[in-house]
């Protein structure tokens, strides 16, 4: 009996961009609209058994509809289903309703394990579109793999997905399409951006690692400290430039929104609707792909720069940083936000797994303001704190003049090593 994706010992993930068919379009849509009601629709019903348990008094009109919502709510599939029966069209992919009920209950679930995630909302509706279903094998058809499941590649360039067919697609990396016939395909995800490209993400699962073993030989610790001025300072004295993606199109962004604007305006009185309004969706189709444009950018630099420290240290340590927290700060939050530092740790985390390496994160507490070589904490023994402008600082016990980042960054590995 083949292992389940969960018990494979190696996970990887890809996302290639599809390009449907206008009919599969319509039922991507439709799937899409249909995963939304039906999220909205168990949180719609979790609120109001909220509220009707609130009465304390025993009305038994009340008692009736709480034990109604109850049944329903335990089995979402049929419950559901049954009062709205248009959810019964064959066009609805069966997985797409099983992977909504599941998401909507790992919301609870987050939320009862980590609380500032907040219990689960309404879905509102948007340009972008997203679904996802899941991959089945049977036994007689062989040892799972990418070609012999219910969603399956046909060749180098097309792939077969349950309710849309036969759908032509690109950027699959040639390593995993090498290595098909022992890699299995789990979850995945049908979805469409603002900009109107359509993308399917694959999870995958085997039991050989998906990337090469790198060499072991490598000792080599490194710090990072993360600024805005650089990009990143490591502890070698290393200087990574801050590229500032979002500042370089920010005029130009401003202008296409501004255009946006005036048309959206000018739908409103004339009494169109915006999803109806051809002027305004063309600008609005402008203005997301300049955004996109810039995302793309950054993620690159992101991937690059990860993929590199990563491979070249056996550990790797930087600060703690919490980006939410920085964002209150509105004379730097629009600097913070341009350098994506929450996705740079989260990339150094996943690709220390990946490569087998070691990823440290460390509070980020006194390691601008402390001396590395003796220990000073700048702010004690009628010291005064550096501020953001102090580039370059002489430390006032030992005398040893540091540069800030650089300083930073050789704390940073101290505390690293040190846990």
């Amino acid at each position: 009996m083949s292992k389940t994706m969960a018990q494979l010992p190696y996970h990887y993930g890809v996302k290639i961009r599809i390009f449907p068919s206008t009919e599969q379009k319509r039922l991507i849509k439709r799937n899409s609209d249909a995963s939304r009601f039906i999220y909205n629709e168990m949180n719609g019903i979790n609120r109001e058994l909220y509220l009707l348990r609130q009465v304390k008094l025993p009305i038994k009109l009340v008692q009736q509809r709480i034990q109604t919502l109850e049944n329903r709510i335990k089995s979402p599939a049929t419950g559901i289903s049954n009062i709205h029966g248009w959810l019964n069209n064959p066009d609805y992919d069966s997985d797409m309703k099983a992977n909504t009920i599941k998401n909507y209950r790992s919301a609870w679930n987050l939320f009862r394990k980590v609380h500032r995630s907040g219990t689960p909302v309404f879905h509102k509706r948007r340009t972008e579109q997203r679904y996802q279903t899941s991959n089945h094998y049977t036994a007689k058809r062989g040892e799972p793999n990418m070609m012999n499941g219910s969603l399956r590649l046909l060749d180098c360039k097309h792939v077969r997905i349950a309710k849309l067919g036969r759908v032509r697609f690109k950027g699959m990396p040639q390593n995993l399409y090498a290595r098909r016939d022992n890699i299995r395909i789990g979850t995945a995800t049908i979805s469409m951006d603002a900009t109107g490209r359509y993308y399917l993400s694959l999870q995958l699962g085997s039991e050989q690692p998906f990337v090469k073993k790198l060499n072991a030989a490598i000792q080599s610790s490194i710090g990072i400290d993360l600024n805005t001025d650089n990009f990143l300072t490591d502890s070698t004295g290393n200087i990574v430039a801050n590229p500032r993606y979002y500042r370089s199109i920010r005029g130009k962004l401003a202008k296409a929104q501004r255009k946006l604007s005036r048309r959206a305006l000018r739908a409103k009185k004339e009494h169109r609707s915006l999803r109806d309004a051809k002027n305004y969706q063309k600008q609005r189709l402008v203005v997301a792909n300049i955004q996109r444009k810039v995302a793309n950018r950054r993620n690159n630099f992101l991937h690059l720069i990860s993929t590199t420290l990563i491979k070249n240290h056996d550990l790797v340590v930087a600060e703690e940083l919490r980006s939410k927290n920085l964002l209150r700060n509105h004379a730097l939050a629009m600097s913070i936000a341009d350098v994506g530092w929450r996705t740079f740790l989260e990339m150094l985390s996943y690709k220390a797994n990946l490569y087998d390496r070691q990823f440290v994160t460390v509070s980020p507490r006194n390691t601008t303001q402390t001396c590395y070589a003796c220990s000073f904490v700048m702010g004690t023994r009628n010291t005064s704190k550096l501020t953001l402008a102090d580039r370059e600082w002489t430390c006032p016990n030992c005398g040893i003049h540091h540069i800030r980042d650089l300083n930073a960054a050789q704390n940073t590995l101290a505390k690293g090593l040190a846990k």
